[in-house]
Formats: structure tokens, C-alpha cells, sequence
């Protein structure tokens, strides 16, 4: 009955777009045969029309004809649990979007979106890339300005601190009571990182054009700046609650949710963005985009997904043979097995420490060119620009390698890893257990890195690839091309798969994956 519900209500919005991108398509040929204008204008209407044919097929293929995808969504369906759970993750996701355009108080939004769009170099990139992968909305200045970086900011001290830290290292050895513990001391770090990221934006909004950010009543107001410091710190505090709610009683991580829906909610903009530099004809002209570069860009972005989901799931896997156990008259273990190591052991992190790091001397050095011109000052600023430096490239990806290898060594222990094996009497052919077996797996393990951090390095820089060979195109869109968003989307895609599908796989129905 719900699903015969959902299937009603998502046929209505589909045919609904559909047929006024049909009509719409209709009539601009019309039109264009009637005036005689060239056939090459012909080319976004019949797109159009191509688009809402295929809204229509996919909508049936999905949801009326026997395929796999409405097997699929019967079964999720029929799990009242399962669907308590996708309906309360999607209701507080919401809750998320619905307070990201919350404004704080006192604060000019129209100014500050002049601002914002007048604010060009190392900061204009600096807001861009902090707003992609934090779920925050700095361009607006909004309730969740900060988005969930605080919290993230404080997970990463602390992963790195359970490494040198012996009390923190014992703690994580405690088992899942060590590891809330640990998410205790999280949140409470996450407090003091949001105060000092709060004072600092809301001493940029006093200090920028001389306090024209804020309305004229309320410049120089200290009851409007305390009031945007607790507001934002407020802001970040309740995305966390959001993010561990959606762990407890959702599907899903909480967290990587709510960045994914922040990199998402984007892409409308980016795609509108790109629709107006469309001249809809073939051949680019007077900086716009002609119908054989979209097409071009939509077969690049289905092949940089592809290798993207590719080398994410993709897993080096070492044999491992279980010891014989002989008890009474049965015989235990002998059994062989795989030990999977991901190629991508270190996951997004290696490009987001590494653009981080990189962000630093940028706005340093174009804050500095900017107040003292000079042309030492302004070689170095131009040589840290984002894009179409050849010197910041190659320090990006440099930087790309040196944090695979150094978050891989954080996270990948061969020693404990080796200790495990012993401990369960299991053991790699050809090695004997303890150092020997450590000392190979750490050998596969520098080995798949190299290739793992290739791989970011690429998809990484694809984004400077494109607006550097294709000036047409900006660099919100072909941002979702490569870096950190689509590594971030793909991964928390894959996770969100996962957890649905170990749902439908313990009722005995056949998995999403299958």
C-alpha cells in the first residue's frame, strides 16, 4: 500500500515534468520553424524533449515493469523498520536544509552577497572550498555558517592524538565503551573550536568594508556580535546532535549525511549555471558553452564516477589459511580465507589536509600582495593561485602522496594487524606469523598506497584540468568533477548502499548490491 502510495505521488511530479518539458520543447520548434532561424537553435529544444522521454522511461522502468529496482524498493517497503528508519534520516536532513538558510541576526545578506561575489583569489577559494565539504553556508553568513567542520576539525586532532597519547590509546583498546569515551571528549573539543571559528568570522564581518556588512543600526553593536558567536557556535552544536540522532535511531553515518546533502544541494545551482552559458548551438562562442561540450561533459562526469566508485571499492586481497582444530571426533578451522586491504586506504582526508595546508600561504601571500605592491609579493601570490599555477599543482600533489602514506601509517597498524592474525590462528602461506607477516603486509600496504594516492592526485586536479582547457565552464561545476565533494558523495553513497542492504539481506531478500 505505501509503496503503490509513493509510486502514485512519484509518477505525478515526474509526468508533470515531463510534460512541461515536452510542451515547452514543442513550442520553441515551433517557433523556430516559423522564424527560420538556423537548425543549429533547434538543438536545446530537442534535448528537452529527449530529457522528458527519458524521465518517463526511467520512471517506468523503475517503478511499473518487473526489473530489479522495483524488486528492490517492494522489499524496502515491506520492512516497517527499515522504512521508520530512511523516513526519520530523510525528515532531519531536512530539518538541516531548512536551517541553512536561517540568517544571523543583524547581519545584511544582501551585502554580504556582494561581498562574497566581489571577494575573488585565495579567500573568494577559500569560502568556495570550506562551504563544499563542510555542510556550512558561508556565503549567506547563516545559522549553520560553520557547518559540522568544528566537529570534524576535533575527530582528526583526536585520531591523531589516540596515536601518541597513551591513555587515549588504552582507551580505544577498551572496546566500544573506550570509543563513546572517546566521542565524549570529541563534542566537548568541538565547543571551543566553534567559539574561535565564530569570532573570527564575525570579526571578518565587522572589519570588512568598514562594518557595511551589518545594518547601520546595529554597527558596532556588541549584543549582535555575541549574539552571531553563539548563533553559530549554537548552529554547529545542533548539526552534531542531528548527526548522532540520525546514527541512533536513522540509517546511515549522521555526519557524512550531512555533508553529502550540503555537496548535493549544490548541484542544482551548478547545473542551472551551466544551462545559461549554453548558447544551444554547436561551437563554443562569446564565452558560451556549445551543445558538443555538454555532451562532452556529461560523458566525463558518468567516466570520472565510474572510476571513482572503481577504485573505492577496489581491494587488494591476501590469502589467509585458519589452523586445524581437532576436537573429539570433528575437525575445526583449515578453512581459507581473504584478508581485503582498500586501495584507498586513507580515503578523502589526504586532499583535504592537503588543501588545507595549501589554503594558508594563498591568502597569505595575496593578502600581502594586495597591501604592498610589489613584484616579489605578487610572483609569489600568483605562483599559490589556484587553478593555473603550475607550482601550486605540483605542491598539491606532492602534498596528495605525503598524507596518503602519512594517514595510512596512522590508521593501518601491520603490527596489530599481524598480532590479530596470530591470536585467531590464522596465517598468510609463505609467511610465519608475527614479524614476518607484519613486515609483508606493510610492504602490499606502501605498495597499493602509491596507486591509491595516483588516483587521488588525478581525480584531484581534474577540476583545474577542466576550466584550464575549457574556460567556458566555472568552477562550481567543474568542481563536482573531481576533489573532495565527489569522493565524499561517492564513499557516503556506498556506506548508505551497505546499511540498507545488510537490512535486506538479514529478512532473506536479495541485497542491492546483487
Amino acid at each position: 500500500m505505501i509503496f503503490r502510495a509513493f509510486r502514485l505521488v512519484l509518477g505525478v511530479i515526474a509526468v508533470s515534468g515531463a510534460a512541461w518539458l515536452l510542451v515547452d520543447g514543442g513550442v520553441r520548434i515551433s517557433d523556430i520553424l516559423a522564424s527560420e532561424i538556423g537548425a543549429g537553435a533547434m538543438v536545446v529544444p530537442i534535448l528537452k524533449i529527449l530529457l522528458a522521454l527519458a524521465i518517463l522511461g526511467v520512471y517506468y522502468y523503475a517503478l511499473w515493469s518487473a526489473s530489479g529496482i522495483r524488486r528492490v524498493l517492494e522489499n524496502i517497503f515491506s520492512i516497517p523498520e527499515l522504512l521508520k528508519k530512511l523516513a526519520f534520516t530523510l525528515a532531519l536532513l531536512c530539518i538541516y536544509r531548512i536551517g541553512f538558510h536561517v540568517p544571523l541576526p543583524g547581519l545584511d545578506q544582501g551585502e554580504i552577497a556582494k561581498w562574497i561575489k566581489g571577494a575573488e583569489g585565495a579567500f573568494g577559494s577559500a569560502i568556495e572550498y570550506f562551504s563544499m565539504f563542510t555542510g556550512g553556508n558561508l556565503r549567506q553568513f547563516t545559522l549553520f555558517g560553520l557547518g559540522i567542520m568544528p566537529y570534524i576539525s576535533a575527530s582528526i586532532i583526536f585520531q591523531l592524538l589516540v596515536t601518541v597519547v597513551p591513555a587515549l590509546e588504552k582507551l580505544q583498546k577498551e572496546g566500544p565503551a573506550g570509543y563513546k569515551k572517546i566521542q565524549e571528549y570529541t563534542r566537548y573539543a568541538t565547543i571551543p573550536l566553534c567559539i574561535v571559528q565564530a569570532i573570527f568570522l564575525m570579526n571578518v564581518m565587522r572589519g570588512a568594508g568598514g562594518s557595511a556588512l551589518m545594518y547601520p543600526e546595529y554597527r558596532g553593536s556588541l549584543m549582535v556580535y555575541m549574539m552571531g558567536v553563539l548563533g553559530l557556535t549554537a548552529g554547529t552544536v545542533f548539526l552534531m546532535w542531528l548527526g548522532e540522532q540520525i546514527d541512533e535511531y536513522g540509517i546511515g553515518n549522521g555526519i557524512s549525511l550531512l555533508i553529502m546533502a550540503g555537496i548535493l544541494a549544490a548541484m542544482p545551482d551548478a547545473g542551472i549555471r551551466m544551462l545559461r552559458q549554453m548558447s544551444g548551438e554547436l561551437g563554443s562562442a562569446g564565452g558560451q558553452m556549445g551543445v558538443e561540450m555538454l555532451l562532452l561533459l556529461a560523458v566525463l562526469f558518468v567516466s570520472v564516477v565510474a572510476g571513482v566508485v572503481f577504485i573505492t571499492q577496489g581491494q587488494r586481497r591476501i590469502p589467509t589459511q585458519s589452523a586445524k582444530h581437532v576436537r573429539g571426533r570433528r575437525v575445526y578451522g583449515g578453512t581459507r580465507q581473504y584478508l581485503p586491504l582498500r586501495v584507498n586506504q586513507a580515503g578523502v582526508m589526504p586532499i583535504i589536509f592537503a588543501s588545507s595546508l595549501l589554503l594558508f600561504p594563498s591568502v597569505l601571500f595575496s593578502y600581502l600582495a594586495r597591501n604592498n605592491p610589489s613584484s616579489w609579493w605578487n610572483t609569489l601570490s600568483q605562483s599559490f593561485h589556484r587553478g593555473d599555477s603550475f607550482v601550486y599543482n605540483v605542491l598539491y600533489v606532492a602534498l596528495i602522496y605525503f598524507f596518503c602514506y602519512f594517514w595510512t601509517a596512522i590508521t593501518f597498524n601491520p603490527k596489530d594487524m599481524a598480532d590479530k592474525l596470530k591470536d585467531y590462528g590464522t596465517f598468510i602461506p609463505g609467511y610465519r606469523p608475527g614479524r614476518r607477516t607484519a613486515d609483508y603486509l606493510e610492504k602490499v600496504m606502501v605498495r597499493i598506497t602509491y596507486v591509491g594516492a595516483g588516483f587521488l592526485a588525478v581525480v584531484a586536479v581534474i577540476p583545474t584540468a577542466i576550466t584550464a582547457s575549457m574556460p567556458t565552464v566555472d568552477w562550481t561545476v567543474a568542481s563536482f568533477y573531481g576533489g573532495t565533494g565527489l569522493l565524499i558523495a561517492v564513499s557516503v553513497a556506498f556506506d548508505l548502499v551497505q546499511k540498507i542492504d545488510s537490512h535486506l539481506v538479514m529478512r532473506n531478500y536479495r541485497g542491492l548490491l546483487e
